[in-house]
């Protein structure tokens, strides 16, 4: 199975496809990546089959700390991460096997590479709000031998978000609210369901 996204519009304007398409490793990836895509198309800083070059261009102004997320342009992974360090922008592939993501930049060593099931879980997790109390970053990644801090700390979004996401996003945030989801409509808690990340 190949993976080849539909054409995309981002304000009225028809984005460019990939020049490449992965094949995927079974049914269970294609699943995740599909989910993982209704997501990203709703997250507001996927910005689909731009280039890096491009991704440079968009950060470089931007402070430490701003990412986006994009196709990869390498036809060995699906997904970029792109973000401003303190050393420049850089440009991290998310790899996958069948039903996991996780970054490719982070060198094995004694504990694991954290894998999630959904790229903008593995974007959270990166997040200084997920490590509230650890006072430092909580990865970092090698480049040119470099050891550089990873903070993801603002997305750069495509567009304006619109009032019913911001407030999804929101609820997510707060934990009480999550537990009494169960008492919300139908339509709301499937609402909540669809997103349910506070990114």
């Amino acid at each position: 199975m190949r993976s080849c996204p539909p054409p995309q519009f981002q304000n009225g304007i028809k984005r460019k496809l990939p020049t490449h398409c992965k094949t995927f490793l079974g049914e269970p990836q294609l699943q995740m990546v599909v989910r993982t895509h209704r997501r990203l198309e709703q997250s507001g800083f996927y910005w689909g089959p731009i280039s890096g070059k491009e991704a440079n261009r968009l950060l470089a102004k931007q402070p430490t700390g701003t990412f986006l997320l994009r196709d990869s342009s390498d036809a060995h992974h699906f997904f970029t991460l792109s973000v401003k360090t303190e050393s420049g922008t850089k440009n991290l592939r998310i790899k996958s096997d069948a039903r996991t993501f996780r970054l490719e930049s982070e060198p094995s060593g004694p504990h694991p590479v954290p894998q999630f099931d959904c790229v903008l879980k593995l974007v959270h997790h990166y997040m200084p709000q997920t490590h509230p109390n650890s006072g430092r970053p909580s990865s970092y990644i090698y480049s040119d031998g470099e050891k550089i801090p990873l903070s993801l700390l603002h997305p750069l979004r495509t567009e304006l978000t619109s009032l019913k996401h911001l407030c999804r996003r929101t609820v997510n945030g707060h934990q009480g609210a999550c537990a009494e989801r169960n008492q919300l409509p139908l339509t709301l808690q499937e609402f909540l369901q669809e997103y349910d990340l506070p990114i």
